[in-house]
């Protein structure tokens, strides 16, 4: 779904309660009739399953759509091996191979990305513009954070990922 220039994308998981309160509301109508006045409330509720993720997923990507020519014009392009304690809150460009993808059915994709100097954990609050598979060549663009806020080894709070397609650049 698009709203202004902002592709909203809502999760399986969203779309996956809304199924299941509504199969639940139909079967509670079907066994007992007498609850006719209570759908006033249950209906809309029903409806803000559906509102509140899309609207959450708009905010965040429309935020990330404000962000990315900011990370673009001041990211360093930096090798995973460099990425260390030091580079905490500076904001960097790395190439690399998506090793693996997870929570990417949440809208909250967190990737292992490689280069041939080391990998390292690149999250990612929203969902993508782009769908990135295990093996893509990509380019990263974020912050350099800490795992767990306060500890834990640095990660990229990532901005931008999209494929990289390196004959395009040459």
């Amino acid at each position: 779904m698009k709203i202004g220039t902002i592709d909203v994308k809502i999760s399986n998981i969203s779309i996956g309660v809304f199924v299941f309160f509504t199969l639940l509301l139909i079967a509670a109508s079907m066994a007992n009739p007498g609850i006719g006045p209570h759908l006033i409330w249950m209906i809309p509720c029903l409806f803000l399953l559906l509102v509140i993720p899309i609207a959450l997923n708009y905010m965040s990507r429309s935020q990330y759509h404000e962000l990315a020519p900011i990370y673009e014009q001041e990211a360093k392009t930096v090798k995973v091996r460099f990425i260390n304690e030091n580079m905490i809150g500076k904001i960097v460009r790395i190439e690399g191979v998506v090793e693996r993808i997870h929570f990417q059915f949440l809208n909250r994709p967190q990737y292992s990305v490689a280069d041939r100097t080391g990998a390292i954990s690149v999250k990612m609050f929203t969902s993508p513009d782009e769908n990135v598979k295990v093996n893509d060549i990509v380019e990263v663009y974020g912050q350099v954070i800490r795992r767990y806020m306060v500890s834990g080894e640095p990660v990229i709070n990532c901005v931008i990922i999209r494929k990289f397609n390196r004959q395009s650049q040459e």
